[in-house]
């Protein structure tokens, strides 16, 4: 197995990420990808970007150096009710939203973490109309009811990402994602692997993810960027355009 896409990926926009969108770019398309996803976090983490610069993605072409160039934010999850850091004007304007909890942005101060709050909170943001995909939710501070919400994620068309980070870096969140990962193959639910690139060099790089699955026996036809008709399958539910060839 192999990803095509690599859809959540920062640039020195987030400024704890070390490379610009057009060395971002420039990387995916040496290394052959169909597409990437610039990802950049929300406002509320501490040095994320101004809203303005979601709203000014629009100046990057759809494709560039022959690789499909997806407009989307990395959103914080602020509250236990779900809601994003972003105006819902500016979530509309985005192709592609990873949502994901961070230490950070998550306000803590009215209700407790514990299973049952984070599955709420991701109960609630399966309604989100913006959201593509739930970013590093195996994290072990916010365990939820996998068994409960990952289908409920699923009927309401958010993908699943297996981060790549989890394996290299946050070891922790390893055995969850394992977890996670054996019971989507069971409900055949769908994922995406990503790597959360801060640097290039990580870009499209999921050799520790692609190992655990093999581990596994994680069906490749549940993984949406795992060949290009897949993901363009992906893109255009919803209605997104393809690549210009």
């Amino acid at each position: 197995m192999k990803i095509v896409a690599d859809t959540h990926t920062h640039t020195i926009a987030s400024n704890h990420a070390y490379g610009t969108v057009s060395e971002m770019i420039a990387e995916a398309s040496k290394l052959g990808l169909y597409a990437i996803a610039i990802t950049d976090h929300g406002p509320t983490m501490p040095d994320g970007p101004h809203e303005w610069y979601f709203n000014n993605l629009r100046a990057i072409p759809s494709t560039y150096m022959g690789v499909r160039v997806l407009k989307g934010v990395e959103a914080n999850i602020a509250d236990f009710k779900g809601s994003l850091d972003l105006s819902e004007y500016t979530l509309s304007s985005l192709e592609w939203v990873v949502a994901s909890i961070h230490d950070a942005t998550l306000d803590q101060s009215e209700t407790k973490v514990s299973i049952e709050s984070v599955s709420e909170l991701y109960l609630n943001l399966a309604k989100n109309p913006y959201v593509t995909v739930v970013g590093h939710c195996g994290t072990p501070t916010y365990k939820f009811d996998y068994e409960k919400v990952l289908p409920e994620l699923a009927a309401n068309g958010k993908l699943i990402e297996i981060n790549d980070s989890a394996f290299r870096y946050n070891k922790t969140s390893l055995p969850n994602c394992v977890e996670i990962a054996k019971i989507c193959k069971r409900k055949n639910i769908p994922v995406i692997i990503n790597t959360d690139a801060h640097f290039m060099t990580a870009l499209g790089r999921v050799d520790s993810t692609l190992k655990v699955l093999e581990e596994i026996d994680f069906p490749e036809e549940l993984v949406v960027n795992s060949s290009v008709e897949r993901f363009e399958k992906c893109l255009s539910e919803r209605g997104l355009p393809l690549r210009i060839i």
